[in-house]
């Protein structure tokens, strides 16, 4: 390929905008440049050093306090459980709060808060179910299916699509908090939510596994490229009960999740155990009665932050 001169006028090169592909060096010098460029970056596919993306805007009766993500970078982890119990513990405290089910191929809400395929709309948008004790709104996409364990079959543009109109065409209404359970990984669907929808925080979830930790630290220096703060940590899984004598029974013989938070100089605020009373009351739609004081912390500092 020709090396570029920059003499835009005086150029017989035709460019065809696939910057990543490109060897050419552009000086965006946008005032003297010679390329049809609207700066429409909204309507636009290309990656250029001038492109600016505009944060979503929700439905015009909408009023949010704060967007907290829960975000791993892995599945399996338990963001869906700490989501829930954490809109639990910010409603017990009588705030108004609202959970967006962002994991479209793996939705665990609507099952954790009993909450069926029942979502109402207008021609603006969609109404949130509210849970029954606590009044929880949200939104999933299991709520939209006839049959729950129907697969979304469903390529990234798509889901991102939705995830997207999930924040833009949903009737949320006053919400102090609203949170986003996030899907697993770091590709296109959540760097999408963190660079269009107005995010505040990250709450990061992990297991006290090496191999769980080494993947969540890639979660951590996304949050940081996309500059979004990480409130805290909350490692899930971290012990087990004895339900003879209350002993707390480490399972992992190590301590990963304190390593790699030092390491990053990220807080754990929490340490979930494998607790079958929790499970057994998710799996039949009653999380909201679950008793725990397991997130304290992570309520306190979120509340206390201004």
């Amino acid at each position: 390929m020709s090396e570029c001169n920059h003499d835009c006028e005086n150029c017989a090169e035709e460019c065809n905008h696939d910057c990543e592909n490109c060897a050419e060096e552009c000086n965006h010098d946008c005032e003297n440049c010679g390329s049809e460029c609207e700066h429409d970056c909204s309507h636009c596919s290309e990656h250029c050093g001038s492109r600016v993306i505009e944060p979503l805007k929700p439905l015009a009766d909408v009023k949010i306090g704060k967007i907290i993500g829960v975000l791993s970078g892995k599945g399996g982890v338990g963001k869906s459980m700490v989501t829930g119990l954490l809109a639990v513990e910010l409603a017990r405290k009588g705030y108004k709060v609202g959970i967006m089910d962002a994991d479209i191929t793996g939705p665990s809400i609507p099952k954790m808060f009993g909450l069926g395929a029942d979502l109402l709309g207008d021609q603006e948008g969609i109404f949130p179910c509210d849970s029954v004790i606590l009044g929880i709104k949200a939104v999933s996409i299991n709520m939209m299916l006839e049959n729950e364990e129907a697969p979304v079959l469903w390529r990234g543009p798509i889901v991102g699509g939705v995830v997207k109109q999930f924040y833009t065409e949903v009737h949320w209404g006053e919400l102090d908090y609203l949170l986003i359970d996030m899907p697993p990984g770091t590709s296109d669907v959540a760097l999408s939510v963190f660079q269009e929808i107005p995010v505040d925080e990250i709450v990061m979830v992990t297991t006290p596994s090496k191999l769980v930790s080494m993947v969540v630290a890639k979660a951590i220096n996304m949050a940081e490229q996309v500059k979004k703060p990480v409130v805290g940590m909350i490692e899930n899984m971290a012990f087990i009960k004895c339900d003879k004598c209350g002993e707390e029974i480490n399972i992992y013989k190590n301590d990963e999740t304190q390593y790699f938070a030092n390491r990053y100089g990220v807080e754990v605020l929490g340490k979930l155990p494998l607790d079958p009373d929790l499970a057994n009351l998710a799996d039949v739609g009653h999380i909201e009665v679950y008793e725990g004081e397991y997130l304290n912390k992570l309520v306190e500092k979120i509340v206390n932050e201004k």
